[in-house]
């Protein structure tokens, strides 16, 4: 990482893979950079789902609107009632109050997320996608 008073440079695999610690192994990894690289007002997140891995629980916000990119591979999201396919370089902008939940293709999948940072203003719904 090297770092200036006007920029901070990571490259995501030095960031703290967290799925492990929450027993989330067996779906992939999930990084919140946000720390390392400095940011003040902007959240970021990087996910890469194992195949055919979904995440172990929905979430939704009180005031962080998101948008996440596909960067590789595959797979669908659920959003409240409806589910929709990904693809690489799909782009997709959920408001904050939408319960969402993704899983991966065959191939695995691997996204950005962005969106401004509240701390503490995430819920979760464990198992809230179930088949």
């Amino acid at each position: 990482m090297s770092e200036s008073k006007a920029y901070t440079h990571l490259n995501l695999t030095d960031a703290k893979n967290l799925a492990p610690d929450f027993g989330f192994s067996e779906m992939g990894e999930v990084r919140f950079p946000n720390e390392e690289l400095e940011t003040e007002k902007t959240g970021f997140s990087h996910h890469r789902l194992a195949p055919g891995a979904r995440q172990p629980f929905g979430h939704k916000h009180e005031n962080a609107e998101e948008v996440y990119v596909v960067i590789g591979g595959s797979g669908r999201v659920k959003l409240d009632d409806e589910i929709i396919e990904l693809a690489r370089l799909d782009a997709l902008r959920v408001r904050p109050e939408v319960i969402r939940n993704f899983e991966a293709g065959d191939e695995g999948m691997e996204m950005l997320g962005f969106g401004p940072r509240h701390e503490g203003d995430g819920e979760l719904f464990p198992g809230w996608w179930t088949d």
